[in-house]
């Protein structure tokens, strides 16, 4: 029987299925040797090629601010300055007026929950000294957990500039405490609302911009804190970010349902405020999260690998070489885009390589 001298018989199977999470499904083939050299030309070729590799999911995402809470009425009383959307408000200024009386954010972690007054002591009066101190109103004060005559006499200077009556007392539907600046959400009690204790008046937020984005319960390794992610905005700009963490999905209503489902995450944006001001909040963003990459890599299309069937078995490639071509033996890697990494003593950058048809 005859025998070509050059050529040994490869059955090698083009890799037919998808790419899933860097796992190779093969179709069937024949009997298969990793090396000698093939008479046949491929249908299509591709060159091997030196690149980066990124697995990635991309997802809507919606962009907010963190710490977002509602700001109840500690009082009974008629609103008659309403909170405004979409301010950012500091230390000393007011964040509503109810029954004609500015409400004042002071910052501090521990909430207003009762009337503050001399002989007084505790964490919150230290906080009220603090900020009454850095408004301008105490500088003769020593800033500590007691309620003297110092601090009324604070008090009272400060009441005096908002116009309020100088009682040297702080009641408690007087100021909000928070940790800093807060941005106004929305205005939920409207011009001339009654409202009463523990009723709604706004909703307020950190000014620190975050998105929140929806994965399903598979994609657990992208919720790890600290996760890469790339935001592009409602403007089209894009912004770099990580993940903070998980957090509670908003309920719709009490069935709760579908909306349960997901994993709800949290993105921080690496350049902070400046990096969402003037975004539209009303619009989706698009989030690309980062699972894996593999940095300068040798690269060919996923169609390009063919599974070699026989003693060895493993994955080949069939180079090219003018009219001529050959198998060689790869080692595979990651996938991402269509392209799977390869490697191997006889692959090289800028060969060309057989493809199957499409």
């Amino acid at each position: 029987m005859k025998r070509r001298s050059a050529i040994l018989a490869l059955g090698a199977v083009t890799v037919t299925a998808a790419v899933t999470g860097g796992v190779l499904f093969l179709g069937d083939g024949g009997d298969a040797d990793a090396s000698g050299k093939g008479g046949d030309l491929p249908p299509a070729t591709a060159t091997v090629v030196r690149t980066d590799l990124v697995q990635s999911k991309t997802v809507d995402g919606k962009l907010d601010f963190a710490r977002r809470r509602a700001v109840k009425s500690a009082v009974e009383g008629t609103v008659t300055v309403a909170a405004s959307e979409g301010k950012t408000l500091a230390m000393g200024q007011a964040l509503y007026e109810l029954n004609d009386k500015p409400v004042t954010l002071l910052y501090g972690p521990v909430p207003m929950f009762r009337e503050m007054k001399p002989g007084d002591h505790g964490s919150d009066v230290l906080q009220l000294e603090r900020s009454l101190r850095d408004l301008g109103y105490g500088s003769t004060l020593y800033v500590d957990t007691r309620y003297d005559k110092d601090t009324e006499a604070a008090v009272k200077r400060w009441q005096k500039s908002l116009n309020r009556e100088t009682t040297g007392r702080v009641g408690k539907g007087d100021v909000v405490f928070q940790p800093g600046q807060v941005k106004v959400v929305s205005a939920d009690a409207a011009l001339a609302d009654q409202v009463g204790p523990g009723e709604p008046v706004l909703t307020i937020a950190s000014t620190k911009p975050v998105v929140r984005a929806q994965l399903e319960q598979t994609d657990g390794a992208l919720t790890s804190s600290g996760t890469k992610v790339e935001v592009t905005l409602p403007s089209g700009n894009t912004a770099p970010g990580r993940v903070a963490g998980t957090v509670r999905p908003e309920e719709p209503g009490s069935g709760g349902g579908a909306a349960q489902q997901g994993i709800t995450v949290e993105v921080v944006l690496d350049g902070g405020e400046s990096a969402a001001s003037g975004e539209d909040t009303k619009v989706s963003a698009s989030v690309k999260f980062v699972s894996e990459a593999r940095k300068g890599v040798l690269a060919v299309p996923v169609e390009a690998v063919v599974a070699l069937r026989g003693e060895n078995g493993g994955y080949g490639l069939q180079i090219v070489q003018g009219t001529t071509s050959r198998m060689v033996r790869v080692e595979t890697g990651m996938t991402a885009d269509g392209q799977i990494e390869v490697s191997g003593p006889d692959v090289r950058e800028g060969m060309t390589v057989g493809v199957a048809k499409s």
